[in-house]
Protein backbone atom coordinates (compact mmCIF):
# COMPACT_ATOMS: atom_id res chain seq x y z
CA UNK A 1 0.00 0.00 0.00
CA UNK A 2 1.13 3.61 -1.20
CA UNK A 3 0.81 6.00 1.42
CA UNK A 4 -1.50 8.03 -0.64
CA UNK A 5 -3.07 5.50 -2.73
CA UNK A 6 -5.60 2.75 -2.07
CA UNK A 7 -5.41 -0.01 0.53
CA UNK A 8 -3.94 -2.86 -1.04
CA UNK A 9 -3.51 -6.05 0.68
CA UNK A 10 -2.66 -9.67 0.61
CA UNK A 11 -2.70 -12.29 2.84
CA UNK A 12 -2.06 -16.07 2.84
CA UNK A 13 -3.36 -16.77 6.31
CA UNK A 14 -4.78 -20.22 6.31
CA UNK A 15 -7.38 -19.38 8.61
CA UNK A 16 -9.95 -16.92 7.67
CA UNK A 17 -10.11 -14.98 11.52
CA UNK A 18 -6.59 -14.50 10.98
CA UNK A 19 -6.27 -13.51 7.49
CA UNK A 20 -8.86 -10.32 8.00
CA UNK A 21 -7.39 -9.53 10.83
CA UNK A 22 -4.20 -8.86 8.62
CA UNK A 23 -6.47 -6.69 6.49
CA UNK A 24 -7.67 -4.68 9.56
CA UNK A 25 -3.73 -3.76 10.56
CA UNK A 26 -3.10 -2.79 6.78
CA UNK A 27 -6.14 -0.43 6.88
CA UNK A 28 -4.57 1.12 10.03
CA UNK A 29 -8.04 3.72 10.60
CA UNK A 30 -7.59 4.87 7.15
CA UNK A 31 -11.66 6.26 6.07
CA UNK A 32 -12.48 4.07 3.78
CA UNK A 33 -15.69 4.22 1.27
CA UNK A 34 -15.78 0.74 0.89
CA UNK A 35 -13.61 -2.34 -0.05
CA UNK A 36 -13.11 -4.71 -2.53
CA UNK A 37 -12.10 -8.73 -2.15
CA UNK A 38 -11.03 -11.43 -4.18
CA UNK A 39 -10.48 -15.09 -2.26
CA UNK A 40 -9.54 -17.99 -3.03
CA UNK A 41 -12.20 -20.80 -3.16
CA UNK A 42 -10.70 -23.17 -0.55
CA UNK A 43 -11.49 -20.72 2.32
CA UNK A 44 -14.38 -21.69 4.28
CA UNK A 45 -16.89 -19.04 2.95
CA UNK A 46 -19.31 -18.85 6.28
CA UNK A 47 -16.13 -18.44 8.69
CA UNK A 48 -14.72 -15.78 5.86
CA UNK A 49 -18.49 -14.28 5.41
CA UNK A 50 -18.39 -13.56 9.12
CA UNK A 51 -15.12 -12.20 9.69
CA UNK A 52 -15.35 -9.49 6.14
CA UNK A 53 -18.61 -8.29 7.89
CA UNK A 54 -17.22 -7.45 11.28
CA UNK A 55 -14.32 -5.44 9.02
CA UNK A 56 -15.71 -2.55 8.17
CA UNK A 57 -19.61 -2.26 9.65
CA UNK A 58 -21.87 -0.16 7.70
CA UNK A 59 -19.32 0.58 4.73
CA UNK A 60 -19.77 -1.32 1.45
CA UNK A 61 -18.24 -4.52 1.25
CA UNK A 62 -18.55 -6.66 -2.07
CA UNK A 63 -16.57 -9.48 -3.88
CA UNK A 64 -16.10 -13.41 -4.89
CA UNK A 65 -13.91 -16.55 -4.97
CA UNK A 66 -11.36 -16.75 -7.63
CA UNK A 67 -9.86 -18.77 -9.68
CA UNK A 68 -6.72 -17.47 -8.75
CA UNK A 69 -5.52 -14.48 -7.96
CA UNK A 70 -3.45 -11.41 -8.41
CA UNK A 71 -1.58 -10.15 -6.04
CA UNK A 72 1.95 -7.91 -5.40
CA UNK A 73 3.40 -11.56 -6.37
CA UNK A 74 1.84 -11.38 -9.73
CA UNK A 75 -0.48 -14.74 -10.39
CA UNK A 76 -0.97 -16.28 -6.72
CA UNK A 77 -3.15 -18.42 -5.31
CA UNK A 78 -4.40 -19.91 -1.58
CA UNK A 79 -4.94 -16.11 -0.63
CA UNK A 80 -7.19 -12.87 -0.03
CA UNK A 81 -6.71 -9.69 -2.01
CA UNK A 82 -8.50 -6.82 -0.72
CA UNK A 83 -8.71 -3.13 -2.15
CA UNK A 84 -9.50 -0.44 -0.14
CA UNK A 85 -11.38 2.80 -1.62
CA UNK A 86 -10.10 5.96 0.23
CA UNK A 87 -13.41 8.12 1.66
CA UNK A 88 -11.37 11.65 0.65
CA UNK A 89 -11.24 10.37 -3.32
CA UNK A 90 -13.84 7.68 -3.62
CA UNK A 91 -17.55 6.87 -2.95
CA UNK A 92 -18.77 3.85 -3.37
CA UNK A 93 -22.88 1.68 -3.37
CA UNK A 94 -23.54 -1.54 -4.39
CA UNK A 95 -26.58 -3.06 -5.84
CA UNK A 96 -26.97 -6.59 -5.83
CA UNK A 97 -29.39 -9.40 -7.87
CA UNK A 98 -30.05 -12.91 -6.43
CA UNK A 99 -31.92 -15.38 -8.29
CA UNK A 100 -30.82 -14.74 -11.92
CA UNK A 101 -32.57 -17.75 -12.89
CA UNK A 102 -35.61 -15.65 -12.91
CA UNK A 103 -33.08 -12.65 -13.75
CA UNK A 104 -36.65 -9.70 -15.21
CA UNK A 105 -34.67 -7.30 -17.64
CA UNK A 106 -37.21 -5.01 -17.42
CA UNK A 107 -37.11 -4.73 -13.41
CA UNK A 108 -33.63 -4.75 -13.55
CA UNK A 109 -33.12 -1.92 -15.65
CA UNK A 110 -35.60 0.24 -13.92
CA UNK A 111 -32.85 -0.43 -10.44
CA UNK A 112 -29.57 0.12 -12.28
CA UNK A 113 -30.90 3.44 -13.99
CA UNK A 114 -32.11 4.92 -10.80
CA UNK A 115 -29.20 3.15 -8.32
CA UNK A 116 -26.85 4.98 -11.16
CA UNK A 117 -28.56 8.65 -10.63
CA UNK A 118 -28.65 7.83 -6.86
CA UNK A 119 -25.30 7.33 -6.71
CA UNK A 120 -24.00 10.02 -9.08
CA UNK A 121 -25.70 12.40 -6.32
CA UNK A 122 -24.52 10.93 -3.56
CA UNK A 123 -20.85 11.16 -4.62
CA UNK A 124 -21.30 14.75 -6.00
CA UNK A 125 -22.64 15.95 -2.20
CA UNK A 126 -19.67 13.50 -0.91
CA UNK A 127 -16.78 14.72 -3.30
CA UNK A 128 -18.00 17.53 -5.09
CA UNK A 129 -18.23 17.94 -9.31
CA UNK A 130 -16.01 16.48 -11.81
CA UNK A 131 -15.89 13.03 -11.19
CA UNK A 132 -15.45 10.02 -12.44
CA UNK A 133 -17.48 6.88 -12.64
CA UNK A 134 -17.11 3.03 -13.47
CA UNK A 135 -19.33 0.17 -12.72
CA UNK A 136 -17.60 -2.96 -10.79
CA UNK A 137 -19.49 -5.88 -11.95
CA UNK A 138 -19.33 -9.34 -10.51
CA UNK A 139 -21.62 -12.52 -11.12
CA UNK A 140 -21.60 -16.06 -10.76
CA UNK A 141 -19.33 -17.29 -13.39
CA UNK A 142 -21.52 -20.73 -12.93
CA UNK A 143 -24.96 -19.25 -13.92
CA UNK A 144 -24.71 -18.81 -17.55
CA UNK A 145 -26.55 -15.50 -17.30
CA UNK A 146 -23.21 -13.27 -18.07
CA UNK A 147 -24.74 -12.06 -21.32
CA UNK A 148 -27.90 -11.61 -20.20
CA UNK A 149 -26.74 -9.29 -17.13
CA UNK A 150 -24.25 -7.25 -18.59
CA UNK A 151 -26.15 -6.25 -21.68
CA UNK A 152 -28.82 -4.94 -19.38
CA UNK A 153 -26.93 -3.35 -17.24
CA UNK A 154 -24.85 -1.41 -19.20
CA UNK A 155 -27.87 -0.14 -21.35
CA UNK A 156 -29.42 1.00 -17.68
CA UNK A 157 -26.13 2.57 -17.27
CA UNK A 158 -25.89 4.80 -19.95
CA UNK A 159 -22.44 6.74 -20.49
CA UNK A 160 -21.10 4.90 -16.83
CA UNK A 161 -18.71 2.22 -18.74
CA UNK A 162 -18.96 -1.32 -16.95
CA UNK A 163 -16.08 -3.65 -15.98
CA UNK A 164 -15.66 -6.67 -14.26
CA UNK A 165 -15.39 -10.79 -14.10
CA UNK A 166 -17.36 -14.09 -13.29
CA UNK A 167 -16.30 -15.93 -10.20
CA UNK A 168 -14.41 -19.04 -10.08
CA UNK A 169 -13.77 -21.79 -7.73
CA UNK A 170 -9.97 -23.13 -9.26
CA UNK A 171 -11.05 -24.91 -12.12
CA UNK A 172 -13.56 -27.26 -9.84
CA UNK A 173 -16.95 -25.72 -11.69
CA UNK A 174 -19.06 -26.47 -8.67
CA UNK A 175 -19.90 -23.63 -7.04
CA UNK A 176 -18.63 -20.08 -6.67
CA UNK A 177 -19.35 -17.47 -4.40
CA UNK A 178 -20.47 -13.67 -4.92
CA UNK A 179 -19.96 -11.63 -2.01
CA UNK A 180 -22.11 -8.85 -0.60
CA UNK A 181 -24.04 -8.06 2.42
CA UNK A 182 -22.37 -10.23 4.63
CA UNK A 183 -22.78 -13.55 3.26
CA UNK A 184 -21.61 -15.43 -0.04
CA UNK A 185 -24.09 -15.85 -2.64
CA UNK A 186 -24.54 -17.96 -5.56
CA UNK A 187 -26.95 -17.42 -8.46
CA UNK A 188 -26.07 -14.12 -7.49
CA UNK A 189 -24.04 -10.52 -9.31
CA UNK A 190 -23.69 -6.88 -7.85
CA UNK A 191 -22.55 -3.83 -9.23
CA UNK A 192 -20.04 -1.54 -7.42
CA UNK A 193 -20.73 1.98 -8.68
CA UNK A 194 -17.15 3.75 -8.16
CA UNK A 195 -17.59 7.36 -7.97
CA UNK A 196 -13.40 9.44 -7.93
CA UNK A 197 -12.22 12.58 -7.98
CA UNK A 198 -9.12 10.54 -9.75
CA UNK A 199 -9.13 9.28 -13.20
CA UNK A 200 -10.09 6.04 -13.52
CA UNK A 201 -10.31 4.08 -17.28
CA UNK A 202 -11.10 0.86 -18.15
CA UNK A 203 -9.36 -1.48 -20.65
CA UNK A 204 -9.67 -5.10 -22.10
CA UNK A 205 -6.68 -7.12 -24.45
CA UNK A 206 -6.59 -10.48 -25.71
CA UNK A 207 -3.39 -12.17 -26.69
CA UNK A 208 -4.32 -13.63 -30.05
CA UNK A 209 -5.09 -12.83 -33.99
CA UNK A 210 -7.48 -14.72 -35.76
CA UNK A 211 -6.30 -18.11 -37.66
CA UNK A 212 -6.87 -18.42 -41.53
CA UNK A 213 -9.46 -21.27 -41.73
CA UNK A 214 -13.37 -20.70 -40.43
CA UNK A 215 -15.33 -22.94 -38.79
CA UNK A 216 -19.14 -23.07 -38.65
CA UNK A 217 -21.75 -24.50 -35.27
CA UNK A 218 -23.76 -26.62 -37.33
CA UNK A 219 -25.41 -27.88 -34.07
CA UNK A 220 -25.66 -26.21 -30.68
CA UNK A 221 -27.41 -25.86 -27.49
CA UNK A 222 -27.47 -22.62 -26.44
CA UNK A 223 -28.86 -22.83 -23.18
CA UNK A 224 -26.07 -24.99 -22.09
CA UNK A 225 -23.45 -23.25 -24.13
CA UNK A 226 -22.69 -26.46 -25.88
CA UNK A 227 -21.64 -27.06 -29.51
CA UNK A 228 -22.43 -30.82 -30.98
CA UNK A 229 -20.86 -30.40 -34.37
CA UNK A 230 -18.56 -27.81 -36.12
CA UNK A 231 -19.24 -28.39 -40.12
CA UNK A 232 -21.68 -31.23 -39.48
CA UNK A 233 -18.74 -33.53 -37.87
CA UNK A 234 -18.72 -34.32 -34.16
CA UNK A 235 -17.77 -30.28 -32.67
CA UNK A 236 -14.54 -31.93 -30.61
CA UNK A 237 -13.21 -33.46 -33.62
CA UNK A 238 -13.46 -31.07 -36.29
CA UNK A 239 -11.91 -28.19 -33.61
CA UNK A 240 -8.76 -30.90 -33.27
CA UNK A 241 -9.25 -31.32 -37.15
CA UNK A 242 -8.49 -27.57 -37.82
CA UNK A 243 -5.71 -26.98 -34.62
CA UNK A 244 -3.87 -29.59 -36.64
CA UNK A 245 -3.49 -32.03 -33.75
CA UNK A 246 -6.04 -35.10 -34.47
CA UNK A 247 -4.88 -37.07 -31.78
CA UNK A 248 -4.30 -34.40 -28.48
CA UNK A 249 -6.21 -35.19 -25.07
CA UNK A 250 -8.41 -31.94 -24.50
CA UNK A 251 -7.83 -30.58 -21.41
CA UNK A 252 -7.97 -26.95 -19.88
CA UNK A 253 -4.39 -26.47 -20.93
CA UNK A 254 -5.30 -27.08 -24.46
CA UNK A 255 -8.13 -24.98 -25.15
CA UNK A 256 -6.10 -22.29 -23.25
CA UNK A 257 -3.38 -22.41 -26.28
CA UNK A 258 -6.03 -22.77 -28.92
CA UNK A 259 -9.31 -20.40 -28.40
CA UNK A 260 -11.66 -20.06 -30.64
CA UNK A 261 -12.22 -16.77 -31.95
CA UNK A 262 -15.28 -15.48 -33.23
CA UNK A 263 -16.25 -11.61 -34.75
CA UNK A 264 -18.30 -8.89 -33.28
CA UNK A 265 -18.72 -5.96 -33.06
CA UNK A 266 -16.04 -5.76 -36.16
CA UNK A 267 -13.21 -7.32 -33.76
CA UNK A 268 -12.08 -10.73 -32.80
CA UNK A 269 -13.23 -12.14 -29.51
CA UNK A 270 -12.54 -15.22 -28.07
CA UNK A 271 -15.40 -17.86 -27.28
CA UNK A 272 -13.15 -20.16 -25.09
CA UNK A 273 -14.29 -24.03 -24.29
CA UNK A 274 -14.64 -24.82 -20.79
CA UNK A 275 -14.90 -28.48 -21.31
CA UNK A 276 -15.22 -31.54 -23.75
CA UNK A 277 -17.94 -33.82 -23.13
CA UNK A 278 -18.05 -37.94 -23.51
CA UNK A 279 -20.94 -37.24 -26.31
CA UNK A 280 -17.97 -35.01 -28.73
CA UNK A 281 -19.66 -32.10 -27.96
CA UNK A 282 -17.69 -28.95 -26.27
CA UNK A 283 -19.10 -26.32 -24.24
CA UNK A 284 -17.85 -22.87 -24.11
CA UNK A 285 -17.63 -20.46 -21.11
CA UNK A 286 -19.73 -17.55 -23.30
CA UNK A 287 -22.45 -17.86 -25.35
CA UNK A 288 -22.42 -19.78 -28.87
CA UNK A 289 -25.71 -21.31 -31.23
CA UNK A 290 -25.70 -22.72 -34.12
CA UNK A 291 -25.02 -20.36 -37.07
CA UNK A 292 -22.00 -18.61 -35.41
CA UNK A 293 -18.60 -18.80 -37.48
CA UNK A 294 -14.96 -19.11 -35.31
CA UNK A 295 -11.56 -19.54 -35.97
CA UNK A 296 -8.55 -20.55 -34.19
CA UNK A 297 -6.69 -18.09 -32.37
CA UNK A 298 -3.29 -17.80 -32.54
CA UNK A 299 -1.06 -16.14 -29.98
CA UNK A 300 1.29 -12.96 -30.10
CA UNK A 301 3.94 -11.97 -28.04
CA UNK A 302 2.02 -11.55 -25.00
CA UNK A 303 4.40 -9.47 -22.82
CA UNK A 304 5.37 -6.79 -25.07
CA UNK A 305 1.22 -6.56 -26.05
CA UNK A 306 0.77 -5.89 -22.78
CA UNK A 307 3.54 -3.15 -21.73
CA UNK A 308 2.47 -1.39 -24.62
CA UNK A 309 -1.43 -1.41 -23.18
CA UNK A 310 -0.42 -0.21 -20.16
CA UNK A 311 1.78 2.29 -21.47
CA UNK A 312 -1.43 3.54 -23.35
CA UNK A 313 -3.85 3.34 -20.35
CA UNK A 314 -0.61 5.33 -18.03
CA UNK A 315 -0.91 7.97 -21.17
CA UNK A 316 -4.49 8.51 -20.03
CA UNK A 317 -4.78 8.06 -16.86
CA UNK A 318 -1.19 9.74 -15.92
CA UNK A 319 0.61 7.49 -13.42
CA UNK A 320 -1.14 5.02 -12.14
CA UNK A 321 -1.45 3.82 -8.26
CA UNK A 322 -3.08 0.78 -8.97
CA UNK A 323 -4.86 -1.89 -11.45
CA UNK A 324 -7.71 -3.56 -10.30
CA UNK A 325 -7.75 -6.65 -13.28
CA UNK A 326 -10.26 -9.35 -14.16
CA UNK A 327 -7.30 -12.31 -16.16
CA UNK A 328 -9.22 -15.07 -17.36
CA UNK A 329 -7.93 -18.17 -15.77
CA UNK A 330 -7.25 -19.62 -19.18
CA UNK A 331 -4.83 -16.81 -20.24
CA UNK A 332 -2.85 -17.99 -17.16
CA UNK A 333 -2.72 -21.77 -17.89
CA UNK A 334 -1.10 -20.58 -21.02
CA UNK A 335 0.51 -18.58 -19.80
CA UNK A 336 2.60 -21.99 -17.63
CA UNK A 337 2.54 -23.89 -20.49
CA UNK A 338 3.90 -21.43 -22.79
CA UNK A 339 6.82 -21.16 -19.89
CA UNK A 340 5.92 -16.86 -19.65
CA UNK A 341 4.08 -16.87 -16.30
CA UNK A 342 7.20 -15.44 -14.45
CA UNK A 343 7.32 -12.46 -16.99
CA UNK A 344 4.01 -11.80 -16.71
CA UNK A 345 3.87 -12.19 -12.50
CA UNK A 346 6.86 -9.56 -12.72
CA UNK A 347 5.18 -7.16 -15.01
CA UNK A 348 1.68 -7.26 -13.28
CA UNK A 349 4.21 -6.73 -9.82
CA UNK A 350 5.78 -4.07 -11.78
CA UNK A 351 2.56 -2.53 -12.92
CA UNK A 352 0.40 -2.46 -9.62
CA UNK A 353 -2.15 -4.98 -10.58
CA UNK A 354 -4.31 -6.36 -8.27
CA UNK A 355 -7.50 -8.91 -8.91
CA UNK A 356 -8.71 -12.44 -9.66
CA UNK A 357 -8.42 -15.09 -12.07
CA UNK A 358 -12.06 -15.00 -13.68
CA UNK A 359 -14.32 -17.36 -15.26
CA UNK A 360 -15.32 -14.64 -17.88
CA UNK A 361 -15.06 -11.21 -18.15
CA UNK A 362 -17.41 -7.94 -18.64
CA UNK A 363 -16.54 -5.01 -20.77
CA UNK A 364 -19.41 -2.55 -21.55
CA UNK A 365 -22.53 -4.68 -23.01
CA UNK A 366 -20.08 -7.39 -23.33
CA UNK A 367 -19.23 -10.65 -21.77
CA UNK A 368 -15.83 -12.33 -22.89
CA UNK A 369 -13.45 -14.92 -22.69
CA UNK A 370 -9.46 -14.56 -22.46
CA UNK A 371 -8.87 -11.60 -21.84
CA UNK A 372 -7.13 -9.51 -19.53
CA UNK A 373 -9.39 -6.83 -18.55
CA UNK A 374 -9.44 -4.06 -16.01
CA UNK A 375 -10.29 -1.24 -14.25
CA UNK A 376 -6.54 1.70 -14.37
CA UNK A 377 -6.89 3.99 -11.45
CA UNK A 378 -4.30 7.24 -11.33
CA UNK A 379 -3.31 9.25 -8.53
Amino acid sequence: MSADGLVAVTTHASEPEAAVAEIARAIAGVPLAGGLVFCSHRFERAKLAKALDKLMPGVPLFGCTSAGELTTRGYDSDSIVFVGFPADAFHLELLPFTDLDSFDTETARKQVRHFAGSCRNDAALALGEGLSHVALFLVDGLSHREELLTMTAQEALGEIELIGGSSGDGLAFKETGIFFDGHFQRDAAVIGLLSSSRPMQVFSANHYRPGGERMVITEADAETRTAFEINAVPAAEEYLRVVGQPSQTLDAAFFASHPLMVRTGGEYHVRSIQSANADGSLTFYCAIDRGVVMTVGEPVDRVAAMRDLFDKTEGKVGKIDHIIAFDCVLNRIDAERRQVAHEVSALYTEKGVIGFNTYGEQLRTAHVNQTFSGLAIGR
